[in-house]
């Protein structure tokens, strides 16, 4: 519950937004004629939530119809995903992805339910962002040299948390034990949302998760960051150091999050929604809540996204198996 309140304080700019389209964009042959519905494949209160709300509460005013969010969590996102594959591609179902799930899942499971090739036109890139390495405010670690001499004293203590077996964040910590020794025991989660209570009651020590989770409780207090993985310090994270800053070379690790249509949606109908969605990001009150939650604006082709996650799957299939990582 703390970690949704934290969300609505971000999502009130969204509202605002609204009001800067006095007119929808035109629509293509009649559409959209009906709501659009955003399916996010993990509980609310978690970065992929966040994500599509910043969009979508902007997004109704420009498309002129209602843009609804649909949770849909379970199995790493991978029951979401499968939910918007298997559905008509008319452009009215549309899924939020990210890193883990469009990039990971597919070598991580052995039977995701869909192929993020094949079974997915992109739309646009949301953002880039870096993961956050987060303690409770009140942690006794002030530092991330804190944790790294805990961990090296006794790896099996310190838990740490994440949203789920598999996920970009799991396998940053699984990178951070086998290159640089920060070995902590793993506590998945069905989410962002139920791991941060946790954290929050400390019940974890620590947690891996998207910037866009814990922006709100960074600028609160309620959580310290120890480190990012980006190359660049951003947002409420410009005190933060990144994880090459502390001495650890090649370890930027950028998430993403972004959109697709079902494979088959008519082509119109997938630059209707680029061309709807990349001006929704930027206008000045998306972008800025993209940016205080520790991102960046990408908002790119459907072309551009996908060549990125050609190449994303190829980095990440190779973690996965430098992790040794297998789900069924």
């Amino acid at each position: 519950m703390r970690a949704m309140k934290s969300m609505t304080v971000m999502l009130m700019g969204a509202v605002l937004a609204a009001s800067a389209w006095a007119d929808p964009l035109p629509k293509v042959n009649g559409y959209p004629s009906q709501a659009i519905r955003f399916i996010s494949p993990f509980p609310p209160g978690g970065g992929n939530d966040a994500t599509t709300r910043w969009v979508t509460t902007t997004l109704s005013s420009v498309i002129g119809q209602p843009a609804v969010v649909d949770n849909r969590g379970g199995a790493g996102g991978n029951i979401g995903a499968k939910a918007v594959s298997d559905s008509k591609p008319d452009g009215y179902t549309l899924l939020t992805g990210q890193v883990s799930l469009m990039a990971v899942n597919p070598t991580l499971y052995s039977s995701p339910g869909f192929d993020p090739i094949k079974n997915f036109i992109p739309i646009t890139q949301v953002n880039a962002a870096p993961l956050a390495i987060v303690v409770p405010g009140t942690s006794p670690f002030k530092t991330f040299a804190d944790l790294a001499a805990a961990t090296k004293a006794d790896p099996e203590k310190i838990t740490f948390a994440t949203p789920g077996n598999g996920t970009l964040s799991h396998l940053v910590g699984v990178v951070l034990a086998k290159k640089n020794g920060v070995s902590m025991t793993h506590v998945p989660y069905k989410g962002a949302g139920p791991a941060l209570n946790d954290l929050l009651g400390k019940q974890v020590d620590v947690m891996i998760t998207s910037t866009a989770s814990v922006a709100g409780m960074i600028n609160s207090g309620q959580l310290r960051a120890l480190a990012v993985t980006s190359p660049r310090r951003i947002g409420v994270f410009t005190k933060v150091p990144t994880l090459e800053e502390l001495g650890m070379p090649n370890s930027t690790y950028e998430d993403w999050y972004g959109f697709f249509a079902p494979a088959g949606t008519p082509p119109e109908r997938v630059a209707y929604l680029n061309k709807a969605i990349t001006h929704t990001l930027r206008t000045p009150e998306v972008t800025k809540l993209v940016i205080e939650g520790g991102s960046q604006v990408v908002a790119n082709t459907s072309e551009e996204f996908a060549a990125a996650l050609k190449q994303d799957i190829a980095r990440w299939s190779e973690v996965v198996k430098l992790s040794g990582a297998k789900l069924d």
